[in-house]
Order: structure tokens, then C-alpha cells, then sequence
């Protein structure tokens, strides 16, 4: 490059060219690109000069220069993003078993799904404000019992438990699938007509009133 240039404009050359680049820069790329004559370690120690209390720093990363963040500023540079994850199938149908069937144990959900219940997926669910515990079972091993939150309810807009669809409002609305051993539709049902599984757990009149004394006991008990 032969250009007629003042110092001063051969460093603001050199500043646009260190700001435009998303890599660093060598000093023989610098050259290269600079005016012919241009004395690129002497406008560099003052670039980095004037940029010593600034915001930005100019850095040397083994041959190449770049500008980088101060260091003491990185931690109010940090941005949190909430990244959105899909719902598993499997942590689905917890959901929808734990709502239907509540208070319900993991071994109910098991037996319901017809399948084995990971750890996990109830970790997920409670992580996510959806499901709470509900108290402990009279019966050996003591389980725990699970039910949904009123975050769960917020979330899908309902008033109560009772607002949960009815297996015919799913029906109409195309999201009733059916698959053999997943009973938690049988929750579903309004009247006497309807078949219920008989392995499932039956409803509490009401899933938030306190847990019966004869089937269940507090977690801290």
C-alpha cells in the first residue's frame, strides 16, 4: 500500500485494522497492509499506550496483536441466556401421570407406564417447579408421594386440578394417543361408563388437601 499519510492517521489505520479483524493480526500482516514505511512496532507500543486505561486493551497473543477485553472487566461482561430444552416423551408422561393420578409414588408411575422410571426424569420435572412431594405412603419402604405444584398449574393456565381436559375434550382436540400399557387416561374418565385401570392409584377428592393419615405420612415424620 503507498499512501501519503500522517502519523496520526497511520494509527487510526492501524486501530480500524486490529478492530476489524476477527483474528489477530502479525506484524508482517500489519505491514503488509499498512503503507509502505509505516513503522508498525513503533505505532503499536503507542497504540497500546493510549489504550493501557481503557475499556479494550491492545494484546499481544504470541506474534499477533489483538484487542481484547480489560481483564477486570470480564465478569460484568458475562450474559445469561435461558436456553430452552424440550421436554422429554418419558418426563411427558410422568407429568401426566403424577396430574391424573396424584398422590402417586414412583412405583405407581412405574406401574402405570408400565416401564422403568428414571431417577432423572422426576429430578427434571421437580427442577422445573412442576411437581412437588405430597407425603410418604403407610406402607413398606415408606415412598414418597408426588403431585403437581401450582407453578404446574400457572403454567397451563388452570384453576385447580379439576380443570385438568377430560379424555373427551383430548379426543377432540387430536391429542389422546393410545399406547397398550399406559394407563394414565383412566384419570380421565367422568362417569362410571368409562374403563379404569384397575392397577392405578385412585384420585384424592381433593390432590391438595393434606394427605390422608391412613395412606400417607408427612416427609419429615
Amino acid at each position: 500500500m503507498t499512501l501519503t499519510m500522517d502519523r496520526f492517521e497511520l494509527m487510526r489505520l492501524l486501530e480500524a485494522m486490529l478492530f476489524g479483524s476477527s483474528e489477530p493480526l502479525s506484524v508482517r500482516e500489519l505491514t503488509d497492509r499498512m503503507p509502505e514505511g509505516a513503522d508498525i512496532l513503533g505505532l503499536i507500543s503507542e497504540l497500546r499506550e493510549q489504550y493501557a486505561n481503557r475499556g479494550v486493551h491492545l494484546v499481544q497473543l504470541d506474534t499477533r496483536w489483538a484487542f481484547r477485553t480489560a481483564p477486570d472487566l470480564g465478569p460484568h461482561l458475562r450474559l445469561q441466556r435461558t436456553v430452552q430444552r424440550k421436554m422429554s416423551r418419558a418426563a411427558l408422561e410422568v407429568l401426566a401421570i403424577v396430574a391424573y393420578h396424584q398422590p402417586v409414588t414412583r412405583a405407581e408411575i412405574e406401574e402405570i407406564r408400565g416401564v422403568a422410571t428414571s431417577r432423572g426424569t422426576l429430578d427434571i420435572l421437580l427442577e422445573a417447579g412442576w411437581i412437588r412431594p405430597r407425603g410418604r405412603r403407610r406402607t413398606p419402604g415408606r415412598p414418597v408421594t408426588w403431585g403437581v405444584s401450582e407453578a404446574f398449574l400457572d403454567h397451563f393456565g388452570l384453576e385447580s386440578i379439576e380443570a385438568l381436559p377430560g379424555i373427551e375434550e383430548l379426543k377432540a382436540a387430536g391429542l389422546l394417543e393410545k399406547r397398550p400399557g399406559l394407563g394414565l387416561l383412566s384419570a380421565f374418565a367422568d362417569d362410571e361408563e368409562q374403563d379404569a385401570d384397575p392397577d392405578a392409584p385412585d384420585l384424592e377428592e381433593d390432590p391438595y388437601d393434606a394427605v390422608e393419615p391412613d395412606d400417607a405420612i408427612p416427609l419429615d415424620d
